[in-house]
């Protein structure tokens, strides 16, 4: 009788239609040492309520203060500063004394080099200006076709 009860009030709870007294009713049943046989399986299910009912929390957290965190940062924050002021005169002073400015002391090296850079220079200006001349002609075609 009692096991035919507590197999309608076990379909009832994994269906989820128990009220608080039948869960406790299952509960009991289920810790009790008289439970049927072939209802033994469902005893680690109720029996962990009861073990997970006597469990506590105890918060083990260590609390880190502030004053700790800043003086890291403030570290952090000077080595920083310290590695990009290093970087920036490493840069600015060596880079500055290996390069070559391309002074001449003769005066005749000196001629001929501006010529080539102006001769440069000059290639460069002359194919912009032959750019520039695509645009004219198009812009004159486009007059001829639509008379402004």
């Amino acid at each position: 009788m009692e096991s035919s009860k507590i197999e309608i009030l076990l379909e009832k709870y994994f269906e989820g239609q128990t009220n608080s007294s039948e869960e406790n009713e299952l509960r009991n049943y289920f810790s009790s040492p008289n439970v049927v046989p072939h209802l033994e399986q469902y005893k680690p299910l109720f029996g962990y309520f009861a073990v997970a009912k006597k469990e506590e929390f105890k918060p083990n957290i260590q609390l880190q203060s502030k004053r700790l965190r800043v003086t890291w940062l403030s570290i952090a924050a000077s080595v920083v500063v310290l590695l990009g002021i290093g970087t920036y005169v490493y840069f600015n002073t060596y880079t500055n004394q290996n390069q070559d400015l391309g002074t001449y002391t003769d005066p005749e090296i000196a001629f001929k080099e501006t010529q080539k850079a102006l001769a440069l220079l000059s290639n460069q200006v002359n194919i912009g200006i032959e750019s520039v001349r695509y645009v004219e002609e198009y812009q004159h075609s486009k007059n001829l076709i639509f008379k402004p």
